[in-house]
């Protein structure tokens, strides 16, 4: 018998685990082997010998010995959880409770639990932070560059600090910065080659790589199917500020 207990999960049958969770029970209901053995009609050496590590009860007898105690019977056979004794006793606690109250005070019990239930459902929403994207930059051919105080409001769940944000539209910044995408800008002069830029040019506004050279300002694609673009500084290009994040917005 205790060899097909065992086969059962990897802690039925342990007999020292068994000896632990019988003791430590025997103490909780201030109980000594002798008290034991007479309550439950178990002879006095079969329980010593369960207490010292020397045998294991049967099923039956596990049992018995779970509901006398109130437990699970996994309680008796797999190692001590002080967690899952916590939840066990509460639980145990509340349906003694529950059980003996009226049907008008059950229903008050249940409206009650409901409403902390929601409250704290509340509380674990993952908070959303608002932005206002008001510009529509190209990472592609180029797109107008207005800024006429229309805005769509968006949602992330972390917080930048940022000047303004803009959609990205198009495909030369893939794949760091899908189109679509939010991009939060950081006015701001230029500051290092190959940092990530929003620029204004001829009309035209890009979000690309950033290479100051000698006559102008060289854009690049990390999209590796658009060819580099330059910028002459006759043409007055001019540095929007620092892409400092971007992100795909959540529904609220």
């Amino acid at each position: 018998m205790e060899d097909k207990i065992k086969g059962r999960t990897g802690n039925l049958g342990n007999k020292e685990t068994m000896s632990f969770n019988l003791k430590r029970l025997l103490d909780s209901k201030r109980m000594n082997p002798h008290q034991f053995a007479d309550t439950m009609g178990f002879k006095y050496t079969t329980v010593m010998n369960w207490i010292k590590a020397n045998s294991y009860p049967r099923i039956d007898k596990i049992e018995l010995m779970a509901r006398y105690f109130g437990v699970d019977k996994s309680d008796l056979v797999e190692e001590y959880n002080p967690i899952k004794e916590k939840q066990s006793t509460t639980k145990q606690i509340l349906d003694n409770v529950f059980s003996k109250l009226e049907t008008n005070r059950q229903d008050k019990v249940v409206s009650y639990a409901k409403s902390e239930l929601d409250e704290q459902n509340k509380e674990n929403l993952v908070q959303l932070f608002s932005y206002n994207v008001q510009e529509k930059l190209s990472a592609g051919t180029g797109y107008g560059y207005f800024d006429d105080g229309n805005y769509d409001t968006v949602y992330y769940n972390k917080q930048y600090d940022y000047d303004f944000a803009s959609w990205i539209f198009g495909d030369s910044m893939l794949p760091d910065y899908p189109n679509g995408d939010v991009a939060l800008i950081k006015a701001c002069p230029f500051e290092y080659d190959g940092c990530v830029y929003a620029v204004d040019w001829d009309g035209q506004s890009y979000i690309k790589k950033v290479y100051k050279e000698e006559k102008g300002l060289r854009l690049v694609s990390t999209n590796e199917k658009y060819s580099d673009k330059f910028a002459p500084f006759t043409e007055e290009p001019r540095i929007i500020g620092k892409v400092v994040a971007s992100f795909t917005p959540l529904e609220k």
